[in-house]
């Protein structure tokens, strides 16, 4: 017995040590990385310290991370100026529907492109990928002119319209790969049960691919909520402006007081941490589930 165990524990402690020196460039990675943290939080801290620095005229110099007399009187004063509080609404609102419809539109299209079979299916998909290749920029003058057209100018609507259908076209293309992954069989088995496609849609999809829609949601949230070319082109009404129109109003009345400004930023910037801190798992998992195949 330990002969015969002698040589299988000699190869075990061969591949530990293997498996130890696989890696000589591990420190090198790690600092690297910490380098990078370093670059990427540096800038936000250092909008936080100017945001609580008591004297809001002053622009910090040398820049510092954490004034010596915090205070958060900035942020009060953004909050209850300027209509802040108005902006801040109207873009939950903005993205919280837009989020809603990009989901609904999105799902019911990757399932119908992944699972059902009807004549035109990939010359219609390969259409969706087409539009992912137009940049904004040079659609900027024909949507607004459908816009337009349409009545919809000056109406949140017609941001909907133009956020909706921005976020589609790549929703669909990662949702279809993750609804083409998952087995027949649980389809098969809905269809012998007497369930129909909108079963198999709602009860059976759509629970398993719970991380690549919560990716989908953070992704479209943050880029309705963050956008500010198409809010200031189509919105002319103040009380339907999004709140990075409010962030630039907020700075030409307040320009110099840069406290004061570095805490409206902050505060407009706190949702999307505040997504990425709770959603982190599904966000990871989506992203890692749609990089594998099989």
């Amino acid at each position: 017995m330990a002969t015969i165990g002698l040589p299988a524990l000699r190869r075990t402690r061969q591949g530990s040590t293997a498996a130890g020196r696989r890696h000589p460039a591990g420190p090198l990675v790690y600092l690297v990385l910490a380098a990078g943290v370093l670059i990427t939080v540096l800038p936000f801290m250092y909008m936080i310290g100017t945001a609580l620095n008591p004297e809001r005229w002053i622009m910090p110099y040398p820049p510092t991370v954490w004034p010596p007399n915090a205070t958060t009187a900035n942020f009060e004063r953004a909050w209850n100026e300027g209509g802040f509080q108005r902006y801040a609404l109207n873009s939950f609102i903005v993205a919280s529907v837009t989020t809603v419809l990009a989901f609904v539109v999105s799902t019911t299209s990757a399932f119908a492109f992944a699972r059902l079979r009807f004549p035109g299916r990939e010359l219609v998909f390969n259409l969706y990928l087409v539009t992912m290749m137009i940049p904004d920029m040079i659609a900027l003058l024909p949507k607004f002119s459908v816009m337009r057209d349409f009545g919809l100018a000056n109406s949140w609507a017609g941001l909907w319209v133009i956020y909706v259908s921005g976020a589609v076209a790549f929703n669909t293309f990662l949702l279809r790969g993750f609804f083409e992954e998952l087995p027949r069989d649980l389809e098969d088995a809905t269809y012998v049960d007497g369930g129909g496609p909108w079963t198999v849609y709602w009860r059976v999809l759509l629970p398993l691919t719970k991380p690549a829609l919560a990716t989908l949601a953070i992704f479209t949230f943050l880029g309705a909520w963050d956008d500010f070319w198409w809010a200031r082109l189509l919105l002319q009404d103040p009380d339907l402006r999004t709140l990075p129109i409010g962030i630039l109003l907020f700075f030409n009345a307040h320009g110099t007081q840069w406290s004061t400004v570095f805490a409206a930023t902050t505060m407009a910037a706190f949702p999307a941490i505040v997504l990425f801190v709770f959603f982190q798992r599904y966000f990871v998992a989506g992203m890692r589930a749609g990089s594998l195949k099989g």
